[in-house]
């Protein structure tokens, strides 16, 4: 089990870059006020750690946020990905310029392959190498793939991705991923920790919530981080930002850890990785 000491506190990525292992989560933040305000409060707080995408259409209110923030460009940790219809070599190349011109940025810390688009997501890997080696990214990595799509990716790949962003809570754990990851060195990370709320309208965090006089959500988000998985739960709500780094001062047990790893069903509330359409 990997220390989860506070909200400063990181894991260390293959290439050695230190990943913040709690960050704040940008989809559906509007490209306003909304999500400058959000990632200001966040930063001020404590987080160092800050996702969006290209698709999300708010990469202009990140950066406008991160700016005014005040802290310098090196104590945050900021995120991005290529959409799927970017994918390919030289669309991919041209996305990221597109990104980080929005974002107001020199460079990335982390830029992802948002989902494993078959034709395309080999050329994709390329691009982002060659991104790397220029050291205009400081890691590079995918999300949405599964065993498969990294086992082909790494047929080819120079370069073992550093990250695998995924959607995991209770009902889908995926544990062989998991296990796949953490083997070859790839950094798990969820996305949609608490299933867009649904898990909030189930009982299961409700007896563990009670012990340690914690909200079920953070229940959740200290599993997360004790399974060794990078978070990003993502609200513009300031009380929601503030609770949601409220978990450093209790630590499950092994058996609660395998208690909530039990609800496994594999029951998402976001696409399927080897079914989507777009």
């Amino acid at each position: 089990m990997r220390t989860i000491s506070d909200i400063e506190g990181s894991f260390d990525l293959h290439n050695g870059v230190k990943m913040p292992y709690l960050g704040l989560g940008t989809y559906q933040s509007d490209n306003d006020q909304e999500v400058v305000d959000a990632i200001k409060y966040a930063l001020q707080i404590g987080y160092r750690h800050v996702d969006t995408a290209s698709v999300y259409g708010n990469e202009e209110g990140v950066g406008r946020g991160l700016k005014e923030s005040g802290l310098p460009r090196e104590d945050v940790f900021v995120v991005s990905k290529v959409w799927n219809s970017d994918q390919g070599y030289e669309s991919t190349l041209r996305a990221f310029e597109a990104s980080i011109d929005r974002l107001g940025l020199d460079y990335l810390d982390l830029y992802l392959v948002h989902w494993p688009v078959t034709i395309k997501y080999k050329d994709t890997w390329r691009a982002m190498e060659k991104l790397y080696r220029e050291k205009r990214i400081r890691a590079i990595g995918v999300s949405n793939f599964m065993k498969h799509h990294l086992e082909d990716l790494l047929e080819t790949a120079e370069i073992v991705p550093m990250v695998n962003q995924m959607e995991f809570h209770p009902y889908v754990v995926q544990q062989d991923l998991l296990d796949f990851c953490f083997e070859k060195g790839i950094q798990y990370e969820a996305w949609s920790p608490f299933m867009q709320g649904k898990l909030f309208k189930l009982d299961i965090c409700d007896d563990l919530a009670r012990k340690y006089g914690k909200s079920p959500a953070q229940i959740i988000l200290r599993w997360n981080l004790q399974k060794g998985v990078v978070t990003i739960p993502k609200s513009v709500k300031t009380d929601r930002i503030k609770a949601n780094a409220d978990i450093f001062d209790f630590e499950l047990t092994n058996a609660e850890i395998a208690y909530l790893d039990s609800f496994d069903r594999n029951e998402r509330i976001g696409p399927d990785p080897d079914n989507f359409d777009f």
